[in-house]
């Protein structure tokens, strides 16, 4: 899980590289393991970029580059809380220092680059290329595909091939197009300007201490930089000790952790790093668990430098495994449930820390999730009290000959005679002007400058332009409104064929000791897409079925499998898209509706205890149209 548009973590999108292939661009290529630096009083265009999991550096908007140099100039081995900036990025923190980006929910952690470009190039310019994805949403290229795109737009090229980076896609600037030169599929591609990214000249000044002094203001108490201030100062203090045990009377204590020792001098409590160790374990650093005068093994010190060679961080923890004390306790590494002494966050941030710092490593396992309940004999799965049936099925949809679209959105709208001087929010023109479909689509008695009001929300469009956003949907004789989600008729989606199954279990949820189980096993086989889908007549992967799911079995939670059922009856579960984990396209993915795939563990955050779920769960259903009032009918 990780932030959109442009969120660290998205992986769909180009296709990938060949291996072993160079990118070419104007960006200088810049070691991964520390801040880059442009040759003296040479003016360069900043882009800070982080690498996804198909290799791939992808930048960062404009304005956070601009909030990540500025704490730069404050600190350069200070920490950047990019919610700061950008919302949608809220639960990231850049640690300079290790030039990593960490995730406080899940403790996923990406390292982070400080790239340079031409100030002539599209960067410098505020001028971003994006392509539109599988969602109707716009994601930015790379950035030296995107200087690559601008260059030969500047050049008046009429077209431009970019297998020379290593991408089987062709250009086009007359259709402002993509298209694969596998498939043949097309998808349109935009330039717009946004803010011009942050000019640098020579190096940047010294880095002070961290925390800074209170002669700057008062420090921000937002829980993240709470969050962060609590890290250093705890990496800090573990650092003084390391120091007064390597040179006995020669260290003056930090100035940035006044006070006395995190932990008792010789407990040797370690922390623990987010896991990045082979077959799911964690690393676990023995921060101040040297008795005096022991000194640190020097297999322990594998310098600044290591968080950056997996190799050799591992090879370090290996030697130091013998240094640790038995019994020491280790804190979980994916502790996302929140059971355990420490905020798995602040372990995390801190573990990076201490091995950047080159404290001593070693391994320890992490917990693994429990994704399915003990074995269930076939005479013990009962069906579901107050449920008719344990299995439903859903075949190709059936085309009805219903109302055509001009009728549907006759029925939900009342004509307006006065609108009033405020935009259409489909077309963006004034509703007291033509609809901005005029000439595109010329429907019988509807003119353009007719202006309707939805009769629930009251909010008003063009006639025209609710017929355009209709007829690009689903045509299945319900309307949404863009504005406010109201949903008119009854809403169907776009899941393919395939089978739900839902039974009762004799074993508990963690959080619901006192109740039964409800299984529920959604089956669905790979297939063909159809006009509905977005590649009609492509192939579509179906990966991870069956996918098994849990509710308790209560009063609400036999609510939400009723609902359920109504959803799958209408084609809402799942749909056809790009998978956000994998990246792959036209493949079978949740639609929006979140369900519970972990037993007897919450270390995914997908599974129990949850408290909020069946709330959380109910309300996502309610947005799709299906509420308690379906069942009434």
């Amino acid at each position: 899980g990780d932030p959109r548009a442009p969120v660290p973590g998205d992986g769909a999108g180009l296709s990938r590289r060949p291996p072993g292939m160079a990118r070419q661009g104007s960006g200088a290529m810049l070691a991964s393991g520390g801040l880059g630096f442009p040759p003296q009083n040479l003016a360069r265009v900043v882009v800070w970029e982080w690498l996804n999991e198909h290799g791939r550096w992808r930048p960062y908007s404009a304005a956070v580059c601009h909030h990540i140099e500025n704490v730069l100039k404050e600190d350069a081995r200070g920490s950047v809380v990019l919610g700061q900036v950008d919302v949608q990025l809220a639960p990231y923190v850049i640690d300079l220092q290790s030039m990593h980006q960490f995730r406080q929910d899940t403790g996923t952690m990406r390292p982070v680059r400080r790239n340079f470009y031409d100030p002539s190039s599209a960067p410098g310019k505020g001028i971003v290329w994006e392509w539109e994805n599988d969602n109707n949403s716009w994601t930015p290229y790379d950035m030296d595909i995107c200087i690559t795109i601008q260059n030969a737009y500047e050049k008046q090229h009429p077209w431009l091939d970019l297998s020379s980076l290593g991408f089987c896609y062709l250009i086009y600037f007359s259709s402002m197009s993509q298209m694969n030169r596998q498939t043949q599929r097309k998808r349109r591609l935009r330039r717009r300007m946004d803010l011009a990214y942050p000019l640098t000249m020579g190096s940047i000044p010294k880095s002070q201490s961290w925390p800074v002094g209170s002669s700057t203001g008062t420090p921000c108490s937002c829980p993240q930089c709470l969050l962060v201030n609590s890290t250093r100062a705890a990496s800090n203090a573990i650092l003084a000790s390391q120091r007064r045990k390597l040179y006995p009377g020669g260290v003056r204590q930090s100035s940035t952790f006044a006070g006395g020792a995190l932990w008792p001098a010789g407990t040797g409590t370690p922390a623990v790093v987010a896991g990045g160790a082979a077959k799911g374990e964690g690393l676990r650093v023995a921060g101040a668990g040297f008795a005096p005068g022991q000194g640190v093994p020097s297999a322990a010190l594998p310098g600044l430098n290591n968080l950056n060679r997996p190799g050799t961080q591992r090879g370090a923890g290996l030697g130091a495994r013998a240094t640790v004390p038995p019994g020491v306790p280790a804190l979980p590494v994916k502790n996302l449930n929140g059971t355990g002494p420490v905020h798995p966050a602040l372990a995390g941030m801190t573990g990076i820390l201490m091995c950047a710092a080159g404290l001593p490593v070693c391994l320890t396992r992490a917990p693994k999730p429990i994704l399915h309940p003990p074995p269930v004999s076939k005479s013990d799965i009962k069906p579901v009290p107050g449920v008719n049936g344990i299995c439903r099925k859903t075949k190709k949809k059936q085309l009805k000959k219903s109302k055509t679209p001009e009728d549907v959105v006759r029925r939900y709208i009342q004509k307006v005679k006065n609108p009033p001087d405020e935009d259409c929010t489909i077309c963006m023109e004034r509703l007291v002007t033509s609809s901005g479909y005029e000439g595109v689509l010329s429907p019988r008695g509807i003119k353009p400058e007719l202006v309707g009001k939805l009769g629930k929300c009251g909010h008003m469009y063009h006639l025209l332009c609710l017929l355009a956003m209709y007829n690009n949907g689903n045509k299945d004789g319900s309307l949404q409104c863009p504005t406010c989600k109201a949903i008119y008729g009854e809403k169907t989606g776009t899941q393919p064929p395939g089978k739900m199954e839902f039974h009762l279990i004799p074993h508990s949820l963690p959080g619901y000791t006192d109740s039964k189980t409800i299984r529920i096993v959604y089956d669905i086989p790979t297939g063909i897409q159809g006009p509905e889908h977005p590649n009609p007549g492509k192939k579509f992967t179906a990966r991870g079925f069956p996918r098994h799911c849990y509710l308790p079995d209560n009063e609400k939670g036999r609510k939400v499998l009723k609902l359920l059922i109504v959803a799958w009856d209408r084609r809402l579960i799942f749909t056809i898209g790009t998978s956000n984990t994998t990246g792959e396209s036209d493949t079978v993915v949740w639609n929006e509706i979140h369900h519970k795939t972990e037993f007897g563990s919450n270390l995914t955050g997908h599974g129990y205890p949850d408290p909020n779920y069946l709330d959380n769960v109910l309300a996502e259903l309610l947005a799709q149209g299906v509420s308690e009032a379906t069942l009434k009918d």
